[in-house]
Parts: structure tokens; C-alpha cells; sequence
């Protein structure tokens, strides 16, 4: 029996009629969760140096003042070499367009030596241009862009929470004497956030280094474009490098045929895959607590009710998550041992190998 006096089975089907409400009710504001939540995972990254400013004795109003001025900073420098990138893009295409036509061509004349009627080939094909390539990019960026549409409600929900952060601890320990679990499931929260950010920023730096330099090498135009795009896309746990690999692949394809598109793929395919889906996953797992097959499913779940936003924000609103129904009471904290990537501790295991109670 639960402690309502309820049957287990009971409370099960009732909590999970409340998550697929609550769910539901997400899916329909998620134009004002997603950005609410990314401002906030961006405060609780920066709050560490509210924190170390004011334990020098700084004052409230430059502690506060050099949080914003550091997150602002960042933004604004990620929004302006995106915008100049994607800017370099659209005047580049145009270029391109004697190598679509000639592709096209190629591209029917192959299929209609398989029989398939030419006519019904060019009527397909009679759409793809070079501004199909500008199109694609603004869905791959499609996160970016629903954010930045909504800047000014963001930049201002940010602005408060980091003015809270100056506060916010205090208040933590007051609160800390009332709801000691509560309190440590936000902490939690906030060290895996901050630890998956740490992660996650160093790997994207080092993928996105190796990638600009090879296509550099390789004659990519605008390699520091599609360096960008794969640091942004090594936030999409698991599939992220295929989604950076679609631009350039295709802009190789357009600049020196199939050949030099397969050498695009090639390098991908050996930087990114082995970094971003074999050792990155690993270390994030560890350093968070979740699996790769749990993280896999945090992308699919937060893309299905927060859209691109919420397939970069995953894991922290994973975490978020975890911490809210999991941490938060110790009867339910041995689900830990499950969704992490490693073994259960020895002494949750029982002599005959099963998970004890």
C-alpha cells in the first residue's frame, strides 16, 4: 500500500496520468519553456562566478553586474559570428548554381537508365536550387532561431535570474532547513548541468577545431561556418555530428563532385563519430549520471514536446527531471544505479547477482 493508503498500482497510473498532463501542457507553451529554461540553464552556469566574486569581498552590484556583462558577452559573440557566417552563406550560393543544374542532369539521366520516365525526374528535381541549401541550414539552426526570436523575453528572464543568483544561495540554506532533500536535488541539478556544460564545450572546441583545419585543408568553402555548426550541434547528444555533416557534405558535393563529398563524410565519420558518439557519451555519462541509451532518449523525448530547443537542452532538463521525481526522495534514488552508464554499487547488489530491495 502507498502511503496515501492507495495501492502502488494505484498511485503508478495516477502520477502517470499527472507527468502525460503535465507533458501535454509543456508541448503547448513551449515557446515560452524552452527559453525560459535556457535562460535559466545559462544563470546556473554563470552563478559559480557571482559566487567567487562575492567570497573576495566584491559587492553585490559588481558581482551581479560582471555575471551579466560575461553571459551577455557570450551570447552576443556567438549570435554575431553565426549571423556573419550564415550572411557569407547566402552571398556564396549563388555561385553555385551552373554545378545544380549540372547535377540535376546527371542525377536524371542516371534514373532514367533504370527506366524511370525523365519527364516525371525533372518535374521532381525542378524545385532543388541553390536557396534549398540556405533552406536547409535554417532548419539545422531551427533551435537557434526560435530562441533569437524571442530574445528580448529571454535576455530579460536572464537578466532577473542572474540579479537572483547574487541572493540565491542564502536563500538555499534557509530553505535547506525545511526541505533538505529539495535542496539537494537542485544542487544536484545544477553540478550535472555545470559538469555537462564543462564537457560537452571542451569536446565541441576540440571537434570543431579538427573540423575547420580538414576542411580548410580539404577547400571547404567556409570552414569556419561548419566548425561552428559542429560545436553547436555536440550539445544533440548522440546524432549531433550528422546533423553538422549534412551542410558541408553537400556544399562538397556542389564544389568538387562526389569525390571530394565522400572525403567529407570520411573525416566526419572518423573525428566526429569517435569523439562525439564514442568517448564524449562515455565521459558525459560519468560525469552526469546517465547512460547513453538514457541520453539518446532524453533527445528524442525534449525534441518531441520542446522542438529543436529542446534537443539541445536534454540532458539538463534531463537532469532537471531526475532531480525533481528521483533525487529528491531517498525511496526512489536507487533508480540512479539504473540510468547511470555504470554497475550498480556493491552493496545495492545482493549475493546472487540481483538488485537487492
Amino acid at each position: 500500500m502507498g502511503a496515501a493508503g492507495l495501492p502502488r498500482g494505484v498511485i503508478v497510473l495516477l502520477g502517470s496520468a499527472c507527468l502525460v498532463v503535465l507533458v501535454a501542457g509543456m508541448r503547448g507553451v513551449a515557446d515560452i519553456v524552452g527559453p525560459v529554461f535556457l535562460a535559466l540553464m545559462l544563470a546556473v552556469t554563470a552563478s559559480p562566478i557571482t559566487g567567487w566574486l562575492r567570497a573576495r569581498g566584491a559587492p553585490v552590484w559588481v558581482a551581479a553586474t560582471a555575471t551579466i556583462v560575461t553571459v551577455y558577452a557570450g551570447l552576443f559573440a556567438l549570435g554575431t559570428a553565426l549571423a556573419v557566417s550564415v550572411s557569407r552563406l547566402i552571398e556564396l550560393l549563388p555561385q553555385y548554381q551552373a554545378q545544380f543544374t549540372a547535377l540535376r542532369d546527371d542525377l536524371v539521366a542516371t534514373l532514367s537508365g533504370f527506366g524511370i520516365d525523365a519527364e516525371q525526374l525533372r518535374g521532381a528535381v525542378a524545385g532543388v536550387e541553390p536557396g534549398s541549401f540556405a533552406r536547409l541550414l535554417e532548419v539545422l539552426f531551427g533551435g537557434l532561431a526560435s530562441a533569437l526570436s524571442n530574445s528580448v523575453f529571454v535576455l530579460a528572464v536572464l537578466l532577473f535570474m542572474c540579479l537572483d543568483t547574487v541572493g540565491f544561495p542564502a536563500k538555499l540554506r534557509t530553505a535547506g532547513a525545511e526541505r533538505p532533500e529539495v535542496i539537494g536535488a537542485l544542487h544536484s541539478f545544477a553540478t550535472g548541468t555545470r559538469r555537462y556544460l564543462l564537457v560537452t564545450t571542451v569536446f565541441g572546441l576540440i571537434v570543431a577545431a579538427f573540423d575547420t583545419v580538414l576542411l580548410w585543408a580539404m577547400g571547404i568553402p567556409l570552414p569556419l561556418l561548419w566548425g561552428l555548426l559542429s560545436f553547436i550541434t555536440n550539445y544533440i547528444p548522440n546524432v549531433g555530428f550528422v546533423i553538422g555533416l549534412i551542410p558541408p557534405a553537400l556544399l562538397g558535393l556542389l564544389q568538387g563532385g562526389p569525390d571530394l563529398m565522400l572525403w567529407v563524410i570520411a573525416v566526419y565519420c572518423v573525428v566526429n563519430f569517435i569523439i562525439q558518439s564514442v568517448i564524449q557519451p562515455k565521459i558525459v555519462g560519468d560525469a552526469v549520471g546517465l547512460s547513453a541509451t538514457v541520453s539518446f532518449l532524453s533527445l528524442i523525448f525534449w525534441a518531441w514536446v520542446l522542438g529543436a530547443l529542446g534537443a539541445l537542452l536534454a540532458i539538463p532538463l534531463t537532469l532537471l527531471a531526475k532531480g525533481l521525481l528521483i533525487d529528491v526522495d531517498p525511496s526512489t534514488r536507487w533508480l540512479n544505479g539504473l540510468l547511470g552508464g555504470g554497475s550498480l554499487p556493491r552493496d545495492e547488489v545482493t549475493g546472487d547477482g540481483t538488485a537487492g530491495r
